[in-house]
């Protein structure tokens, strides 16, 4: 195995027993850090503070991701438009804040027999929602329900040739000022 020290000194391909010798007489741990390795990589160091440095950098990690939250909008084919107009307004709200949303039509007894009605709706609810958000999952029929996801749209928007944009607005500030 490779050693590397407690000082960072690159002890070269050592024997496990040899290893474990230098690293009884530093008082420190023998951790193995690189087992893919040919040959493996371990180094002599204290093995409760390579713990706590490791969940250190992943709580840090889990601190920058961004956690996209999916809030759920329920609805049956029977619903109203008044009560569908409600959902899509907070549905609206919810896009803007960046989450993504979920329609569920849920169907009871018969009403399955029409999978079409809650096709409709959800498409109607697509569409009215289509100047702020992308369609991520078609309208599907899992058992009872048929569920519609939708995301927001990028909030970067498209830019057009920097060149021709960039010397027009400094221009148009100068003459109005």
């Amino acid at each position: 195995m490779r050693l590397i020290d407690h000082n960072g000194v690159n002890r070269g391909v050592l024997p496990f027993f040899d290893a474990l010798r230098i690293a009884e007489e530093a008082e420190l741990d023998l951790v193995e850090v690189a087992p893919n390795a040919n040959p493996p990589v371990c180094r002599v160091l204290d093995f409760g503070k390579f713990a706590y440095e490791q969940t250190k950098k992943e709580r840090e990690a889990r601190k920058h991701q961004k956690k996209i939250e999916i809030k759920t909008i329920r609805l049956s084919p029977r619903t109203g438009d008044y009560h569908k107009d409600i959902g899509v307004r907070n549905a609206r709200k919810w896009l803007e804040e960046g989450k993504k949303v979920k329609f569920m039509v849920r169907f009871k007894s018969r009403e399955i027999s029409y999978p079409e009605i809650g096709q409709r709706a959800l498409q109607e609810i697509a569409e009215d929602l289509s100047d702020i958000a992308v369609v991520e999952q078609q309208p599907t029929l899992e058992g009872w329900r048929m569920t519609l996801t939708l995301a927001p749209e990028s909030a970067v928007p498209q830019k057009s040739p920097s060149g021709a944009e960039a010397p027009k607005e400094p221009e148009s500030e100068a003459t109005q000022g």
